[in-house]
């Protein structure tokens, strides 16, 4: 059996010690009464908690274990495992976050003292395979004297809601689940001139509470216009519903060109001729870009091979 130490997660997203792991101060007392019972204590683990900001958090927490590991070799206990969790966001942050952990191993679980490291990185493989494109299927411009309206301020410069084709009981449970604050990409490049309006977007269902995103400061958005969001494979589909008859998205496989002909070249097959490759609709699969604008059910792609 692994005993779980709780984590100050308190700046984290998702914080799980409010449900798991026990105190430093209760670790001894259950060493003591897995011992009475016969239970055999292997290692400890804890989570700092989905989503967290501060990297810190992990060198306190080994620490931390380091301290539970001399209780029990004090009771007897052969300990050889520590789990130090998961929530990796899968960026560049993470390279800042593997220092810390690493700085932190070295100090307390040294190479060679017989304890095997384990983490559970599944927000970092998922987050940044999948990007969500969704489309603006309608849009209107807010009365600034409306109950609920974006500006707390009046102002003479208009505010606009924009709804699109996805909900948070969809491919946004993110925001339920894990408190994502999700930023869009336009597809279109704006002029430079182009003004921008506070514009929040809204969800597909009907609760009042489906919102996507507030106090964003977009250019003016057509119906049918594309938005891009990235990092959108923790927490999204895999929590989706069919709440108000909406089903769940189609996911939709695209890689680079390069990558396509690898792949091929793996196989040992080869592409169509390039001259030919004009005349036919090629999929999707292969990275051409759709002709225009449509309005279709939001899709997902593995963002790190397009």
């Amino acid at each position: 059996m692994v005993l779980r130490i709780a984590t100050d997660d308190s700046r984290s997203s998702a914080r799980l010690s409010v449900k798991f792991g026990a105190t430093l101060n209760s670790c001894r007392h259950l060493l003591e009464t897995a011992k009475e019972m016969n239970v055999e204590i292997v290692g400890v683990s804890f989570h700092v908690g989905s989503g967290f900001v501060d990297p810190q958090i992990f060198a306190q927490s080994i620490a931390n274990a380091r301290l539970v590991f001399e209780m029990g070799m004090e009771l007897g206990y052969k300990m050889h495992l520590l789990d130090i969790g998961g929530g990796f966001l899968g960026t560049e942050d993470t390279k800042e976050t593997a220092a810390v952990i690493n700085s932190a191993l070295d100090l307390y679980f040294p190479e060679g003292c017989g304890v095997e490291i384990i983490a559970e990185p599944g927000r970092y493989y998922v987050a940044s395979a999948f990007t969500l494109v969704v489309s603006v299927i309608a849009k209107w411009e807010v009365p600034l004297d409306q109950p609920g309206s974006d500006e707390e301020e009046p102002s003479s410069k208009k505010s606009i809601r924009y709804h699109i084709n996805d909900s948070v009981y969809r491919s946004f449970g993110c925001i339920l689940f894990d408190n994502a604050c999700p930023t869009p990409i336009l597809h279109k490049k704006p002029c430079l001139d182009q003004p921008s309006y506070n514009s929040s977007l809204w969800g597909s269902s009907c609760d009042g509470q489906d919102c996507i995103a507030e106090g964003l400061e977009l250019p003016e958005l057509q119906v049918h216009d594309w938005l891009i969001f990235e990092n959108m494979g923790a927490y999204t589909i895999a929590a989706s519903s069919s709440f108000n008859g909406f089903q769940p998205p189609q996911i939709n496989y695209a890689m680079s060109r390069v990558a396509w002909e690898a792949i091929q070249l793996l196989q040992r097959k080869l592409l169509q001729p390039e001259e030919t490759r004009e005349s036919r609709c090629a999929p999707l699969s292969c990275g051409w870009e759709l002709p225009g604008p449509l309005c279709a059910n939001p899709f997902f792609t593995p963002a790190s091979i397009i």
